[in-house]
């Protein structure tokens, strides 16, 4: 296979509602999308998401890098190639994941289409198969806001739930009360998205917020791992690591006491699926629980590529995150869009998998400024 043309562009789609967090509000998606096409006219197409407060990219660096990276990716003709691309430009990846993510998803997608095989056979991966249960995530909203997303959760049937912190104690308190009122036998995370400068303001936060939960991701400064460690002592709740935890040298803060860690892995925020298979074999040999996370915003092609690398880490699988699809984008960029079903379950294999690559059915015309949705 040879590549004949690189393009890549920004991806705003209009969500359906408001998504909210301690270090952002959102209102579209904020993406680069990447269209690789062969010299046979064969297409692959690939998804990062850049972000500013996780990785320190926007999407004008991304597009920045993939313009000065443009020639050395027409060299990649095999798997073999691309990741001797990775072995090799591995601190450059470090600076721009998201950017990488979304070529590399791209080139991976055109490689196994030209192969006439799904993603899975390119990278001598387990095929899809199988439930894989997704976490609803509840943001950080008012309480009418709030209580209407859980609703809208609860009709689908989700019992697994992450909550966003919104600093208001009384707010959040009303919250997990109506939450463990409402689905008795849930389980709950907290994402406090580094919302605490020290250990004694978050401890006595989560504390009288009056519930035990699974895990609490991210409640301090980005790299406060002394902190983190800590707080997991004194909770007794393991710690989700996501913008802590962006690349296998992070393993170095973690590996002496694995029983207080969980990763969350974004694809995206880790450089591709080769880099996040990397790491998920380092997690294994720790034992270190993985949820296997997403950025709002996600099309299906992420959304895909997520479940290549879940359904490979099944043993270690806390949780999994993303999967919203037309739940929240006004509109995807496939007529087949990857989305959770009841109780929040997506079943896989998928009748789109006989199409090769990642299965997905692209309109292109769908990433335009442009474009305008249907109906």
């Amino acid at each position: 296979m040879k590549i004949n043309e690189i393009t890549a562009r920004p991806l705003r789609i209009p969500f359906n509602a408001v998504f909210s967090h301690a270090s952002a509000t959102r209102l579209e998606s904020q993406s680069i999308f990447v269209e690789i096409e062969s010299v046979g006219s064969e297409m692959g197409h690939g998804e990062g998401c850049p972000r500013r407060y996780v990785t320190d990219e926007t999407v004008d660096t991304a597009l920045e890098f993939i313009n000065t990276q443009h020639d050395s990716i027409l060299e990649v003709s095999c798997a073999e190639d691309l990741r001797q691309w990775v072995r090799e430009n591995q601190s450059l990846i470090d600076k721009n994941p998201a950017a990488f993510c979304s070529v590399e998803l791209a080139v991976i997608d055109l490689l196994a289409k030209s192969n006439s095989e799904s993603v899975e056979s390119l990278l001598s991966l387990k095929q899809l198969s199988g439930e894989f249960q997704y976490t609803a995530v509840l943001d950080a909203q008012n309480l009418s806001s709030f209580n209407s997303q859980l609703n809208r959760y609860l009709r689908i049937g989700f019992t697994d739930f992450k909550m966003k912190i919104s600093g208001d104690l009384k707010l959040d308190q009303a919250k997990v009360n109506c939450l463990v009122n409402n689905v008795p036998d849930s389980t709950i995370r907290l994402d406090a998205n580094n919302f605490w400068t020290n250990t004694t303001d978050a401890e006595t936060y989560i504390q009288e917020l009056g519930h035990e939960f699974l895990a609490v991701e991210e409640p301090l400064k980005v790299g406060n791992f002394r902190g983190c460690r800590h707080l997991s002592k004194t909770l007794k709740t393991p710690i989700i690591l996501d913008e802590s935890f962006l690349c296998i040298e992070h393993f170095q803060h973690i590996e002496d006491d694995p029983e207080y860690w969980i990763i969350n892995l974004r694809i995206s925020k880790m450089g591709g699926i080769l880099r996040s298979l990397a790491i998920i074999d380092k997690a294994k040999e720790l034992k270190i629980p993985i949820v296997v996370g997403a950025q709002v915003g996600e099309t299906s092609i992420l959304t895909r590529a997520a479940l290549a690398v879940a359904n490979n880490c099944r043993e270690i699988l806390l949780a999994q995150e993303g999967a919203f699809g037309t739940h929240l984008l006004k509109y995807d960029i496939t007529d087949e869009p990857i989305s959770f079903g009841e109780k929040g379950k997506i079943i896989a294999p998928f009748r789109s998998e006989s199409k090769g690559g990642f299965g997905l059915n692209i309109e292109s015309e769908r990433t335009l400024s442009t474009y305008s949705s249907p109906g």
